[in-house]
């Protein structure tokens, strides 16, 4: 069935990831390392009175992603390379992260920006998100701005498709997936928009 939040032909997101002074959390997943992180601030609307500040993790196979809403002053304040805003926040996810983004010196990066449709499956926590018209920008670090001036990252014909299930893939689906054109890969949003001025850095 589809996601509710798609309305008539889906929803769009935008992300601020943030990085390490020298790109650490880039360079891992180019290098394949096994653990790793992601923090980003997300947005649906700009016009949204809060942010998501979410942290995903990777350990293998397995991920895990935290969240916590934050305040729209709070998030610009984030932009601006001012983490203490978190500790007024009681969930401890928040405390996590400001200790983690000031030790390791992480500043805003890039903005990822995308058009979503999503479909869920009641069994099994089954998520399948197709996502198309990627683009991004490390110009503007504004999630909340009206007028980002973004380049396309992905080939415009091009589509992202992520399943995110538990334990295992229900067979229907499986085979519904089978009919797809696709190539499997391990996709960073992230990554694509940084790789066309990082690659010639490292």
């Amino acid at each position: 069935m589809e996601d509710p939040n798609n309305g008539i032909s889906g929803y769009n997101v935008r992300s601020l990831y943030f990085d390490t002074l020298y790109n650490n959390d880039y360079q891992e997943k180019i290098d394949g390392i096994g653990t790793r992180k992601k923090i980003r601030l997300r947005v649906y609307d700009p016009d949204s009175s809060y942010a998501m500040l979410e942290m995903k993790q990777k350990q293998g196979d397995a991920q895990k992603k935290r969240s916590l809403k934050i305040d729209r002053e709070d998030a610009k304040s984030m932009i601006n390379g001012n983490y203490s805003v978190l500790l007024k926040y009681a969930d401890s996810f928040a405390t996590e992260c400001y200790g983690y983004m000031t030790m390791k010196l992480y500043r805003p990066k890039a903005i990822v920006e995308y058009h979503r449709k999503a479909f869920i499956a009641r069994e099994n926590k089954t998520r399948i998100t197709l996502d198309s018209h990627i683009v991004a920008t490390e110009t503007n670090h504004d999630i909340f701005s009206e007028n980002l001036s973004v380049s396309p990252v992905l080939d415009v014909f091009n589509a992202v498709l992520e399943v995110k299930y538990n334990g295992f893939l229900l067979s229907y689906i499986k085979d519904v997936l089978q009919l797809a054109d696709k190539s499997p890969l391990a996709v960073s949003k992230y990554c694509l928009a940084r790789s066309s001025t990082l690659k010639y850095k490292f």
